[in-house]
């Protein structure tokens, strides 16, 4: 891990290369994208509600105190991965400054400024959303304007469609929240094309308006397996929500919440699979085998789609039953020079396209080229992540460029190599596990800052040391061992 100068800027992290072909289990935390949609709705439940499997992230520390503001409460119970929630009174009761408004701090987490400020519509004051100055170039407007639609009263004090934003107690559909009396559901539009958390922010809020809240995209939206994971959230603590068919067509589809005040009770969070990716994409790189236990055998994460993509990319994959009815994930891979370019729409899963840009980057330089597409949502991440990716791409001597929805590497001529270089993190945690992947195959390689892998990850270094000191005698095949 790197370490932080009393007179300076953190000293860059080296990244470490592979002693030989991997032997390794990766137990993961919680995934962070469940653990922000059980702790919301927990925050509105019906009673008390323990949440097992949180992962100690930033993100997850942002999304407690915000909730806390609006009026819940979270109590350790029995370690920090086990929380017991007590949720808020409705309306919420905000926890005021001096200036008579709550204020929330969103770091750089998308679930926070996005998922948290329909709920601020619902309070009794005003609240202020802020967030590190990445987070302030995150598109917010399309939220804004939905929640204008139903009554609610906003005001950027910025940059329009951009933190910062005052949300104050709404009026029109938001004025009687949680009142479960049967209704038709109130209907509005957003744009979710720039990220699904728009589209998911209204659904986790429309179970406590009178009547419901049926939502329209007005047109394509990205992450839809992100989705369908707040859809099944809802309905595991009892919000009956209605999907559009697979054969409904862009503009026309509609997402129905009823109104219900979600159960308390327990919830388990699943291992987070999208960072899962680097520790199995290191068993193509390094050769041998890596393990992720504790897999669900039927999820709503995004991350599951590692058991397709990591084959196209050279390495082969297992799904290993358990006896307790989760299972293992076992990844196995032959080194670098097999890794094999890759043309993928990862449209349903841009989160893991950093991932997968490491493993084709390494592939293009033993002459395999790739294509990722339908990401250009990545634009508006923590970071410009085509542009990112690019970037940190060149720097180590490949060559890849931006097309209107994605990112295109091309293959290095006969004869020319990557070389090691001082990656840039961007303050974003993907392109950091990016730079870690890039280092197994380019010995020398260095990352500007490797905490920012905190946001989600924060024990990352010491779980990447742990795994490539886990080294076998022999390269397993294909097949398996």
């Amino acid at each position: 891990m790197s370490d932080t100068p009393a007179d300076g800027p953190p000293r860059p992290w080296t990244a470490p290369t592979p002693l030989g072909p991997l032997d390794a289990t990766v137990a993961l935390p919680g995934s962070k994208s469940l653990t922000s949609r059980a702790l919301l709705l927990a925050a509105v439940a019906d009673g008390p509600t323990t949440i097992t499997g949180v992962p100690p992230s930033r993100d997850t520390g942002l999304m407690l105190a915000a909730l806390e503001t609006l009026g819940a409460r979270f109590n350790e119970a029995g370690g920090r991965s086990r929380l017991r929630a007590f949720p808020a009174p409705l309306p919420l009761h905000v926890a005021t400054g001096p200036d008579g408004t709550g204020h929330v701090d969103c770091g750089l987490a998308g679930t926070v400024m996005r998922f948290v400020p329909p709920l601020a519509a619902l309070a009794d004051a005003p609240v202020v959303f802020d967030g590190d100055e990445a987070a302030r170039r995150r598109p917010l407007g399309p939220l804004l304007d939905a929640l204008a639609a139903l009554g609610a009263r906003t005001l950027c004090l910025a940059e329009p469609g951009h933190l910062p934003v005052r949300v104050e107690p709404g009026g029109g559909a938001l004025l009687r929240p949680c009142d479960p009396a049967p209704g038709t559901p109130h209907r509005v539009g957003v744009d979710a094309s720039e990220s699904s958390q728009l589209l998911s922010a209204l659904l986790l809020v429309g179970a406590l308006l009178p009547g419901g809240l049926a939502v329209t995209p007005t047109g394509r939206v990205p992450s839809l397996p992100h989705i369908a994971m707040t859809a099944a959230c809802l309905r595991e603590r009892g919000v009956p929500v209605e999907e559009p068919g697979d054969g409904a067509l862009e503009g026309a589809r509609t997402w129905i919440v009823h109104p219900a005040r979600p159960a308390g009770g327990e919830v388990t969070i699943e291992p987070d699979l999208s960072n899962a990716g680097p520790f199995l994409a290191a068993a193509l790189i390094a050769g041998g085998e890596v393990r992720v236990p504790h897999w669900p055998m039927t999820t709503t994460q995004g991350g599951d789609a590692w058991r397709e993509l990591l084959p196209r990319l050279g390495g082969s994959v297992e799904l290993r039953a358990e006896a307790d009815g989760s299972g293992t994930l076992v990844a196995r891979g032959t080194g670098a020079a097999d890794l094999r370019g890759i043309d993928a729409d990862l449209s349903a899963v841009g989160e893991l396209a950093p991932g997968v840009a490491a493993l084709a980057a390494l592939a293009s330089a033993h002459g395999r080229p790739s294509r990722l597409r339908g990401i250009a949502h990545l634009r508006g991440h923590e970071t410009n992540r085509l542009t990112a990716l690019v970037a940190e791409i060149a720097r180590i001597g490949g060559r890849a460029r931006e097309s209107e929805d994605g990112i295109v590497i091309d293959a290095l001529p006969a004869g020319a190599r990557l070389h090691p270089a001082l990656l840039h993190s961007h303050a974003d945690h993907r392109m950091a596990t990016f730079a870690a992947l890039i280092g197994l195959g380019v010995k020398g390689t260095e990352l500007d800052d490797i905490e920012c892998t905190s946001k989600t990850l924060p024990d990352f270094p010491a779980l990447w040391t742990a795994m490539l000191s886990h080294v076998s005698e022999h390269v397993p095949g294909q097949g398996g061992r």
